[in-house]
């Protein structure tokens, strides 16, 4: 997964600032109109909106807080009475803009160590004790895993619930307190405990609760869609090879979910681990202890200096997501997977500088491209996007269906401006939640209205039968022999061994790691 060079230099909001009310206010009381469920753990009482009943806020794992900072997530205790789930529970500790705008994770407002929550949205023809089995869809959000939540306006689930399906998104721990190794937190677990993949645990703890809540909402656990974007896409990767999600979801889908990685062991991320402490005042054989006295705020403040995704820790992961798509060795699951037209928004202007220290073989792969900067940003988005996502999708289709896609779609205000789809900007329009997002209504077309509902089509889709039968328009399981992908795009249609010589090149270039 790429971090955004712009999220790396954001700067930290201390939890002083806080708004307090997110906290402080006690929660409204239940009335007998608010729609209710009863799963393991008591009675939620969630809010109608429009198609939707929507449950926000619901505690799938304990506040992993004071002793249980870096440790696996623990069971969450049973209240009493009706919990009110309608209100936005904060997000995990993260850096926030100081000027109120959303940070790279798309997100705007509060944060806390006790984050461990999930929102569910389901039709609002739901009834208690009446089963529908609708199919189920779990959404794990982009930004890098050091920002972004489950709450966002282009993640709103309305629209999915008026279509049949029950969609739920997750909060987990990110950054430091999600993927930081320490030779003291080592030496403390126990032989089994996975180590520096608390994130990653998290994750998993939210799938199991669903696989024995959901059924109380009128889900189908038997149906589950595991699907994110950015690092929630690469996640979702990482999940599919690692036994401990084994059967937890049934299908995947993966938005621009990042590129190649060998991976880092569990010795790389102890080194960093100790870093990371010495930086916050701590001796290098600091104790875990010591470890968990670190005010939170101070590890905020150090976000994005260490790695964020998989680490190979011989418990949870036994080697890198790559490293097991290329030994066949990922679950064989439907996968939808692909990338957009302008991936490279994540890196500004460094776009130059990528064409500079690319190798002459990859230069040589894009003749007509004249500008160093054109260059750098196709050889970022291949190379970081969609070569990875061809390359998965030829593994994954030896073993189970594969659908690729290319997004290039652009709104007409905004095609003299971009040079293509940026970085998560094709979440909205697979939400089918342009409304959503505040000010675009005025702005909206009939062209845009019309691609949310093919795309948002194609997901429900696959969701419910495992093939994405788009309203309309073909889409075939992807075959090596033919290359073929769907462009979602001002012309939207299949396309055959699209960039491949490009796509190629970038193969050819990491054929140690992938062969």
């Amino acid at each position: 997964m790429v971090q955004s060079a712009l999220g790396k230099r954001l700067a930290i909001i201390l939890l002083a600032l806080i708004p307090a009310m997110a906290f402080a206010q006690p929660l409204p009381t239940p009335t007998d109109a608010m729609p209710r469920v009863h799963i393991e753990t008591g009675y939620l009482a969630g809010v109608v909106r429009g198609p939707a009943v929507v449950f926000r806020g619901v505690p799938y794992a304990a506040p992993p807080v004071g002793s249980r900072r870096w440790r696996p997530p623990a069971p969450v205790s049973a209240w009493s009475g009706i919990r009110p789930a309608i209100t936005p529970a904060p997000a995990c500790l993260q850096p926030l803009n100081p000027d109120g705008t959303p940070n790279g994770g798309g997100y705007i407002g509060p944060i806390s160590e006790d984050c461990l929550t999930l929102n569910v949205t389901i039709p609002s023809t739901f009834r208690p004790g009446r089963g529908r089995g609708w199919p189920v869809m779990v959404w794990i959000p982009g930004g890098g895993n050091t920002q972004g939540g489950a709450e966002a306006p282009s993640y709103d689930a309305v629209n999915f619930a008026r279509d049949g399906i029950i969609l739920v998104t997750m909060n987990y721990r990110l950054g430091p307190l999600g993927f930081m190794a320490h030779p003291a937190l080592t030496r403390e677990a126990r032989s089994h405990q996975p180590l520096g993949n608390y994130g990653f645990l998290d994750q998993i703890a939210a799938l199991q609760w669903v696989q024995r809540n959901i059924a109380a909402f009128g889900g189908d656990p038997r149906n589950v869609t595991l699907f994110g974007e950015s690092a929630g896409g690469a996640n979702t990767l990482a999940l599919m090879t690692t036994p401990a999600a084994r059967g937890l979801f049934h299908r995947a889908i993966v938005q621009s979910g990042g590129g190649w990685s060998e991976g880092e062991t569990l010795a790389q991320r102890e080194v960093a681990g100790v870093a990371l402490a010495t930086r916050l005042g701590l001796p290098q054989d600091a104790t875990p202890a010591q470890l968990r006295a670190i005010p939170s705020e101070q590890i905020v403040a150090l976000t994005g200096r260490g790695a964020n995704g998989p680490t190979v820790d011989g418990r949870l992961f036994n080697q890198s997501p790559t490293r097991a798509f290329a030994r066949g060795q990922a679950a064989d699951l439907p996968l939808i997977i692909g990338s957009n037209s302008n991936e490279a928004s994540l890196v500004g202007g460094a776009t130059a500088q990528i064409a500079a220290a690319a190798p002459a073989a990859i230069r040589q792969a894009y003749p007509d491209v004249t500008t160093d900067a054109e260059l750098g940003r196709q050889i970022f988005n291949d190379s970081s996007f969609g070569a990875p996502a061809r390359w998965i999708a030829r593994r994954q289709a030896r073993g189970a269906p594969a659908w690729l896609y290319y997004f290039s779609y652009v709104p007409e205000r905004q095609r003299q401006t971009r040079p293509g789809t940026n970085h998560a900007s094709e979440v909205p329009f697979v939400f089918d939640s342009l409304d959503a997002v505040p000010g675009r209504t005025p702005l909206i077309r009939p062209s845009e209205r019309e691609m949310a509902r093919l795309a948002h089509s194609c997901w429900t889709a696959f969701a419910r039968t495992g093939r994405p039968n788009c309203a309309g328009q073909a889409w075939p399981a992807y075959d090596p022999a033919t290359d073929q992908l769907l462009e979602f795009g001002i012309e939207t249609g299949l396309r055959q061994h699209f960039r491949s010589r490009q796509l190629d090149a970038h193969e050819a270039e990491n054929a140690g790691l992938l062969n």
